[in-house]
């Protein structure tokens, strides 16, 4: 039996649905069911998901004691990226917290401005082997070069149209709370002044959600920027290398117990 911890922001909620759902390997998906975690449930419910269980707390965890593979998953709070220490302090925390319950833990993010360079020794407290999305040999830059396909497609991109906003799906789906988050109650005319020297929103769809619902939830951000929209194909390579890899640690480490 081996339990991996998830932790993740709303953004990834649909990305780690998918994977979750899919994967006929894990005896058990439990979620921490709170406000932010609904979407990732009803999301695993409409994949009709047989072995997802909801606490509300971490103390009403029970593992299958006859499973191969859990997850336990809580997800964080949208936008704690936009503060290096916020995010930091948040994921310790959090951590800290799952740490008693599992046996390796991986992370939906990447870099965020540098909060996560050191993910093992930030996160040490939490007393389990971490694994976080990779881009060759540092951690993806962020949400959206974790599923443009890593810091290449991102800077050349980036070189093509300087004044793109990237929209990956939960992107188009959050917009407006992020930008409240970000910007609170601002004039609008300041808001527009801050996003004057864009051009396009570049939506990147994946198997989570389609180029057409994207390109829906994108009008009225589109039409309050004055942006047009333009498409590239995501991907969730990345996001599976580092799903994969702590699953293959835990597969040993289960083994290597059961040898002793």
């Amino acid at each position: 039996m081996a339990i991996l911890g998830i932790l993740t922001c709303e953004i990834l909620e649909l990305e780690f649905a998918h994977i979750l759902g899919t994967d006929a390997e894990l005896d058990g998906i439990t979620v921490l069911d709170d406000k932010r975690s609904w979407r990732l449930i009803e999301a695993l419910e409409s994949l009709e998901v047989k072995h997802l269980k909801r606490i509300t707390d971490l103390k009403d965890f029970g593992p299958n004691p006859n499973g191969r593979l859990e997850v336990l998953v809580q997800v964080l709070e949208l936008a704690l990226h936009n503060r290096k220490r916020t995010l930091q302090q948040g994921l310790i925390e959090a951590a800290r917290k799952l740490g008693p319950y599992i046996d390796a833990l991986m992370l939906g993010y990447g870099l965020c401005g540098n909060a996560l360079e050191k993910p093992d020794e930030l996160l040490s407290d939490a007393g389990v082997p971490v694994f976080i999305p990779m881009d060759e040999d540092h951690p993806v830059d962020d949400c959206v070069g974790l599923l443009i396909g890593g810091r290449q497609c991102y800077y050349k991109e980036q070189c093509k149209i300087a004044g793109t906003f990237f929209m990956i799906p939960g992107w188009t789906h959050h917009w407006r709370r992020m930008v409240e988050q970000e910007f609170g109650s601002r004039d609008l005319d300041l808001l527009k002044r801050l996003f004057k020297d864009y051009e396009r929103s570049l939506v990147i769809p994946t198997p989570t959600m389609s180029e057409r619902e994207m390109k829906r939830n994108t009008e009225a951000f589109n039409r309050l920027f004055g942006l047009r929209s333009e498409v590239r194909e995501g991907t969730l390579e990345i996001l599976y290398e580092a799903w994969y890899s702590a699953k293959a640690f835990l597969n040993t480490h289960t083994k290597t117990s059961q040898n002793f």
